[in-house]
């Protein structure tokens, strides 16, 4: 990673997307705002006043869940402060991206900031000293069960005691070399420290912050696809236009971006009275889709700048909390996995339009009159398997019973699962985009349709990865090139150059708008 030009201060108040997307992509530092440590000190008196005038204070001098009732004398605070910690270093699979762990390193400093805690200032210190040195602790993907990420966490505040791996330079690393090479010491755990550094839920909220901006610029490619789908079979423009007076605030600003983006091309209208619902209600479609994933993001945005910790410092005192449970985000984004089934299933309806061919006159199956060949039939089924893949992850799971710690630990919302069926939907969709952009440039070229604007974007990449079609041959890697193309941050930001949506690509900062770091958030002097 070069050295970040920017360094984002932060204050205890909730972060945006561009700030996320700068930390996480190792262009911005992080610093503490003046008077923000002595929030956390002031949290640290009362703790350690409490621990001084011999009242148990769980985690710090008391076991945890099912150990909570266990004692431990000063003689082995440092023992199990220690041992805590590291016993939560148990998460396994896949590695989070670095992108994740460099803002849930940031998300918890900045929620200590708020100064509910109690943790020391030296804890808070550690991880910018992390950051700074950009030591990315290994965070494996499989360990929580969305009650706090302890399991997640708990890698990140182990490698803090020189434990663990890390990435360092952009090699893996034991934590002991990174920090040698690093020249960073090992952090000792002070009562609460151990706790506060893996009882919260910092790496979701991450991961959910890049799953659900993800997922904007993926549905973004979707629509523009879609769109190129439309024209391509002569849908009528007129529902797009009444839904800009009769439809939502989200309806009616998708239908407007339908006909500001189509302006250029002025197809033939294929319309009978009216069209499928696949091509009349893209509007109410993905204007619920995207409402869902604003509505996410706005929520997850919030909870970068709350402390879910317990226990927590309120009004001088010590008291247990049950702020560990991310229920409302889950249950947002539970909400969203719903929502990417519906975009999913809209356009792999118009692909089955497009493969029906009659439209304007297109033949079945995309093949040019007089052609010998079987055409784009059989990958249809490709659309219909990507679909039912993305419904397949739509049963919710963040009500299911769990129960554990002695029963203790009887609540859970099982985020960190509801992220990785998130994402892996967000993928399918990626692909389907492509197919049905495949199709349509077909559809296109059948008909001599020279396009502009977004769709001429969406037709161009096309044609550079698959020929038009006249003789049958192997498709799969021609959809896995357009679909690279289509999802990366080159034709999003092209595409919102040309047509931008400014209420989703500047909120979730996709496109140019990624360049865009509020002013507020950079130190004086810079």
């Amino acid at each position: 990673m070069s050295k970040p030009h920017e360094i984002i201060e932060l204050t205890g108040q909730p972060l945006g997307f561009p700030e996320l997307l700068a930390i996480g992509d190792g262009q911005a530092g992080v610093s503490v705002a003046p008077g923000s440590l002595e929030r956390v000190q002031a949290a640290r008196n009362v703790l350690e006043q409490a621990i001084a005038d011999g009242m148990p204070v769980y985690g710090a001098t008391t076991g945890v869940g099912a150990m909570k009732d266990i004692a431990w004398s000063n003689d082995e605070l440092d023992t199990f402060n220690l041992g805590l910690v590291r016993a939560h270093h148990f998460g396994t699979g896949k590695p989070f991206p670095t992108w994740v762990v460099r803002n849930a390193m940031a998300l918890r400093v900045n929620t200590a900031l708020t100064g509910y805690v109690g943790c020391s200032t030296d804890l808070v210190q550690s991880y910018l000293d992390l950051l700074a040195a950009d030591v990315i602790p290994v965070v494996r993907r499989t360990g929580s069960i969305g009650c706090a990420d302890i399991g997640l966490m708990g890698q990140i505040g182990a490698v803090l005691t020189g434990v663990g791996e890390a990435v360092f330079q952009g090699e893996r690393l034991p934590a002991a070399e990174a920090f040698e090479r690093a020249g960073l010491q090992p952090f000792r755990m002070a009562p609460r420290d151990s706790l506060a550094s893996l009882s919260v839920n910092s790496v979701s909220f991450a991961a959910a912050a890049q799953a659900t901006r993800a997922a904007a610029g993926a549905l973004r490619a979707l629509l523009a696809a879609g769109l190129t789908a439309a024209g391509a079979m002569g849908a009528s423009r007129d529902p797009w236009v009444a839904v800009t007076h009769v439809g939502t605030a989200r309806e009616a600003m998708i239908g407007k971006w339908l006909c500001n983006a189509s302006e250029g091309w002025e197809w033939p209208s294929a319309t009978h009275v009216q069209d499928p619902l696949s091509l009349r209600m893209i509007p109410q479609v993905f204007g619920a889709v995207f409402e869902s994933v604003l509505t996410a993001g706005h929520k997850i945005l919030a909870a970068t700048g709350r402390s879910d910790d317990n226990p927590v410092i309120v009004e001088g005192r010590v008291l247990t909390s049950g702020g560990s449970l991310p229920l409302d985000v889950t249950v947002l984004l539970e909400s969203a996995v719903l929502c990417m089934a519906h975009a999913a299933r809209n356009s792999f309806n118009r692909c089955v339009l497009l493969g029906n061919g009659q439209r304007r006159g297109l033949p079945v199956n995309l093949v040019p009159e007089g052609v010998i060949a079987t055409g784009f039939g059989p990958i249809i089924k490709l659309a219909g398997d990507i679909f039912s893949r993305v419904l397949s992850m739509t049963n919710p799971v963040s009500a299911q019973s769990l129960v554990v710690a002695g029963g203790m630990e009887d609540e859970a919302a099982f985020l960190p699962l509801v992220i990785e069926r998130f994402e892996r939907q967000m993928q399918a969709l990626k692909r389907l985009a492509a197919l049905e952009a495949l199709l349509a440039a077909q559809a296109m070229d059948i008909q001599g349709d020279e396009p502009g604007g977004a769709v001429k974007l969406v037709y161009d990449l096309v044609r550079r990865h698959a020929a038009f079609y006249t003789v049958d041959r192997p498709l799969s890697a021609e959809v896995e090139a357009i679909e690279k193309e289509l999802a990366s941050e080159a034709f999003l930001t092209d595409l919102i150059a040309v047509s931008p949506i400014h209420a989703i690509d500047g909120f979730f900062a996709l496109g140019g708008f990624a360049q865009r770091l509020p002013v507020a958030r950079r130190p004086s002097g810079h």
